[in-house]
């Protein structure tokens, strides 16, 4: 069993029983924590040395009020939302869909802020003994933060759906698709890690090969002319990129 970081025999309490308060409860278990929940918000909140909140954003107000007489640190796990209502935040920088194993958390970033240096040190102990990466952002960039993990996970999804409407208008086998496609988009993701993104990029566009390109925009606009808009503004984006590279 790892060794917390924090206090052997700290007590945690995880409100809110979604995707990744179940994913944290069990982590923070595996990790040597006394850990109630995940608790939902009706539920009573046990006197605990920490309470972490896993609720929407709109809800941790609220929640905090309720947690706060039981807690002696209170914590969220918000990338977007400050400290107004919270000791300190822990946002693991990672997609989460419920059913992971605690060591989902190994390797991976977490965003921690602190009203105070005690509360901050707090979540880069957390973090730490599930076995993250803890990086500070402050409330006045949190938000901007929070948009760049959206363009990297969530956003990222709009761009590969609509490479499946593309394949499938183009006759591909939509039981396929994502198999086929997959291996693509791994190694451009392995390429930017490790290179960037000017540098990653190849195809047509990174060619100057606009006569290749003008018939993909043919194809989109005959096939799936929803998708024109994103694949022009797409291709001006790769054109800057390509310009950055020489």
């Amino acid at each position: 069993m790892k060794t917390p970081s924090a206090p052997l025999g700290t007590t945690i309490a995880v409100i809110g029983a979604g995707r990744l308060g179940g994913v944290l409860t069990r982590a923070l278990r595996g990790a040597g924590f006394a850990v109630t929940g995940p608790l939902h918000r009706e539920e009573e909140v046990p006197a605990s040395d920490i309470v972490i909140l896993c609720v929407p954003d709109a809800e941790i107000a609220a929640a905090a009020a309720v947690a706060r007489p039981r807690a002696g640190l209170l914590g969220h796990v918000s990338g977007a939302t400050g400290l107004d209502d919270a000791d300190f935040s822990i946002h693991p920088l990672q997609t989460f869909t419920g059913g992971e194993a605690p060591d989902v958390f190994h390797g991976i970033g977490a965003a921690i802020a602190g009203c105070t240096e005690d509360a901050e040190r707090t979540a880069a102990q957390l973090a730490e003994a599930l076995g993250a990466h803890p990086f500070p952002v402050d409330d006045a960039h949190r938000a901007g933060y929070h948009a760049a993990a959206s363009l990297a996970s969530n956003l990222l999804l709009v761009v590969l759906d609509a490479a499946e409407q593309a394949a499938v208008a183009a006759g591909i086998r939509s039981d396929e698709i994502r198999e086929l496609l997959a291996p693509l988009v791994d190694r451009t993701v392995e390429n930017w890690a490790t290179q960037g993104a000017s540098r990653a990029l190849t195809g047509p566009i990174a060619r100057g090969d606009e006569q290749t390109v003008r018939r993909q925009r043919d194809a989109i606009s005959q096939q799936t002319p929803a998708l024109l808009p994103l694949f022009d503004q797409l291709a001006d984006g790769a054109r800057a990129l390509a310009r950055a590279h020489h």
